[in-house]
């Protein structure tokens, strides 16, 4: 399966989940690319076979969370996403808030199947994803 992982980082967090999220990819047979939001092509990531998005959470405290500006842009540049697979995930220090469920009805508006959503207070992804990352073979 051919696998796009794009994030929005800030202090390193969300990066260094996403790079462990495709080598947990990897681990069973996909093919992945890990980039930054500033980095990908929207159109290169849209023919991906399953698409993961990843945002720091922004908010106060542990009110008004939510996903940052530059991945709500990444995903209105996206194209079409009918039937594709796309999956969510975000890092947090407090609390995720609405954070996953914006993402997800962002993609959703654009025709997607969001199939996960992960939250990782450190970059480890959960044992969860792992099963994810299997259920895909």
């Amino acid at each position: 399966m051919n696998i796009a992982i794009v994030y929005d980082s800030s202090t390193g967090t969300t990066a260094k989940a996403a790079e462990k999220m495709g080598k947990e990819m990897e681990a069973h047979g996909h093919q992945c690319r890990v980039q930054s939001i500033s980095l990908a092509d929207p159109a290169d990531v849209s023919e991906a076979d399953l698409i993961c998005i990843g945002s720091w959470v922004k908010g106060l405290f542990i009110i008004r969370q939510h996903p940052t500006e530059g991945t709500m842009r990444f995903i209105e540049q996206l194209g079409d996403l009918s039937g594709k697979k796309v999956m969510v995930f975000c890092t947090y220090k407090l609390a995720v808030g609405s954070t996953l469920c914006q993402m997800a009805k962002a993609l959703e508006k654009k025709g997607a199947k969001v199939v996960g959503q992960y939250k990782y207070r450190d970059p480890e992804p959960s044992s969860k994803f792992a099963s994810f990352a299997n259920s895909l073979t």
